[in-house]
């Protein structure tokens, strides 16, 4: 039995802004040690008997991160399925379900989030174990984590009798996220998991539930794969059919509604990390209770999260704080208040905060910009562009540059001269001409790129030759 496994990364990670953004959220980021959550998520397969290439299913904006980030990890063989618009866990399961069954013979699906935070890999390995024994009785596994407090931020299952004399039960029904008093009660009462979000099925018993309860959604990622198109080492979906398809969880559309859904219980340490509190309760602590993260200095401080990216923080007789500093936001608010924190989200993204969005930091399939400082008619950014790797052949209509090299050997096209700039050597690139920044050595190339113009937008762009296939037809 060949086990695939399919990794949802599509989520946008808002309620731990400002560290995740839409443009780089929280799977992709190393909160936890040197890996990221989606590489965590990867390296947790390894040593799994009979497994094939992961499936990911993600967003347009991050299929080069994803790329870089499996590479990074050993996972030079994924299948990276690019959704043309977010629609939720049905599709995304669909698509997986139907493309898996056509590249393997009736494969056991195992799907996760890129977003989970699961340490005991040993542990995990061995439940996964038990519950592909499970699959065999055409069943629907689902992972459902025994609850340590009465938490309202996850959906809750309802189990019933036992299956089969193992730590796996029916389920009896599912319960969407609850208020304080009903969370207090089922913890306190016993008989309920929280929903992980985390399933296991053969790929023909799933495709068999979606053409029962959701035949539309199954005809429309049909066509979707059946028009895609290969882009590089993406497979991207049609838009237009993918588009039809209905916006909906998986938990609504099939696992409430099959009659072959068993839960297996999950004791061992398990986050969504779906918020700050969360990442709290997972960090470890100071004698005062204190969760610190980069370069802080604190005194009278107890039972604070504070995190600093790339400077120093002093703290000074607060409690029950979160504190997260980033180049270009800082954020502070009480522990006990961050139940509003979507509010503050939804203020933001009302008034179409940049920030929302993206990092000051912000990274490309070449490598990654810096924007340093900003004026009205003048920007400066540092490039990192890495080995063997080049910018587009491109020229911007209301902004000129000059690039200066701070590290490296830049091979450069000015105006169809070619030419090679070392250390110290600089470059003016006036506006409406024709340029390229290339690094063909084995080592990064750094350049501080100076923009000056009426506007000084990232769209105020035209391609001319892409590697990364971003020119727009």
């Amino acid at each position: 039995m060949e086990i695939t496994p399919v990794i949802l990364s599509g989520g946008s990670g808002k309620r731990l802004w400002p560290l995740s953004r839409k443009n780089y959220p929280k799977q992709y980021l190393k909160i936890f040690g040197e890996e990221t959550l989606l590489q965590k998520t990867l390296l947790r397969l390894k040593g799994i008997t009979n497994i094939t290439d992961p499936i990911i299913i993600c967003n347009d904006e991050h299929r080069f991160i994803v790329a870089e980030q499996c590479r990074d990890s050993g996972f030079k063989n994924v299948d990276i399925i690019i959704e043309p618009v977010g629609r939720n866990t049905a599709p995304a399961i669909a698509v997986a379900s139907v493309y898996a069954s056509k590249k393997y013979i009736n494969p056991t699906l195992l799907v996760l989030s890129a977003d989970h935070l699961i340490e005991d890999t040993k542990y995990f390995q061995a439940t996964l174990k038990k519950a592909i024994d499970i699959t065999i009785n055409e069943k629907i596994v689902i992972f459902g984590i025994r609850p340590l407090f009465a938490n309202t931020e996850y959906g809750y299952i309802r189990y019933s009798k036992r299956f089969e004399n193992s730590n796996s039960f029916f389920v009896d029904k599912f319960i969407e996220k609850p208020n304080k008093k009903k969370a207090t009660e089922f913890f306190e009462n016993g008989g309920y998991f929280w929903n992980s979000g985390m399933f296991i099925f053969s790929a023909e018993k799933i495709l068999k539930e979606f053409t029962t309860y959701s035949p539309e959604i199954l005809s429309n990622v049909k066509e979707s794969l059946s028009k895609s198109t290969e882009d590089i080492d993406f497979i991207r979906l049609h838009k237009e059919s993918f588009k039809k398809a209905k916006n909906i969880s998986i938990d609504f559309e099939i696992i409430e509604k099959t009659k072959d859904v068993i839960v297996i219980e999950y004791l061992s340490g398990w986050s969504d990390i779906g918020s700050w509190p969360s990442i709290f309760n997972e960090l470890k602590k100071d004698k005062n209770g204190n969760a610190i993260l980069g370069d802080v200095c604190h005194l009278d401080t107890q039972n604070s999260l504070i995190y600093s990216e790339d400077r120093m923080i002093v703290s000074l007789g607060i409690s029950n704080v979160v504190f997260i500093d980033t180049p270009d936001v800082s954020f502070i608010g009480k522990i006990e208040n961050m139940h509003n924190f979507s509010k503050i989200i939804q203020m933001m993204e009302d008034k179409n905060r940049p920030e929302i969005f993206s990092h000051r930091k912000v990274y490309r399939p070449w490598g990654w910009f810096d924007s340093i400082s900003k004026g009205d008619f003048f920007q400066v950014k540092k490039l990192h562009i890495n080995p063997k790797s080049k910018l587009s052949l491109q020229k911007h209509s209301k902004r000129a540059e000059h690039w200066v090299v701070v590290k490296g050997i830049a091979t450069v096209i000015n105006n169809n001269e070619r030419i090679i700039l070392n250390m110290g050597d600089s470059t003016y690139i006036p506006l409406g001409v024709t340029h390229s920044l290339e690094n063909n050595e084995n080592s990064p190339l750094e350049v501080i790129e100076i923009q000056s113009g009426t506007y000084l937008g990232e769209d105020d762009i035209v391609r001319y030759e892409d590697i990364y296939g971003r020119i727009k037809e």
